[in-house]
């Protein structure tokens, strides 16, 4: 059965920096795009970003970039998301999701909690 892991969160000071690891297993990831979402307490899930099959990897909104970076093993199948500078505002459950497409997210992990204090 195919499943996605995550782990590495935790709680971080504001500052500091974690990475998120998200191992795939039970089938061949590796030509699916395999992406990260997060959603706030009393947010919506929102998308982070994804990296494809070819390790084209882009974090999506302009108030992450260059804080996060968001890189893959196909060989471990793992996908990974180093975050550096975080803020308060980053604190949420990170999710892992993989799929076909772009939008067609059908494998999702349990989450991982992200606190940042302040």
């Amino acid at each position: 059965q195919a499943q996605l892991v995550e782990s590495g969160g935790g709680l971080v000071q504001a500052g500091g920096s974690l990475r998120l690891s998200c191992a795939a297993s039970g089938r061949t990831f590796s030509t699916y795009i395999m992406g990260w979402f997060r959603q706030a307490p009393g947010k919506q899930r929102e998308f982070v970003g994804a990296c494809t099959w070819s390790d084209h990897c882009t974090v999506y909104s302009d108030s992450e970039k260059g804080r996060f970076t968001i890189f893959r093993d196909n060989g471990k199948n793992t996908v990974f998301l180093q975050m550096n500078s975080l803020k308060p505002e980053d604190t949420a459950v990170y999710y892992c999701a993989a799929g076909p497409t772009a939008g067609q997210y059908h494998y999702w992990g349990q989450g991982t909690q992200v606190t940042v204090s302040s």
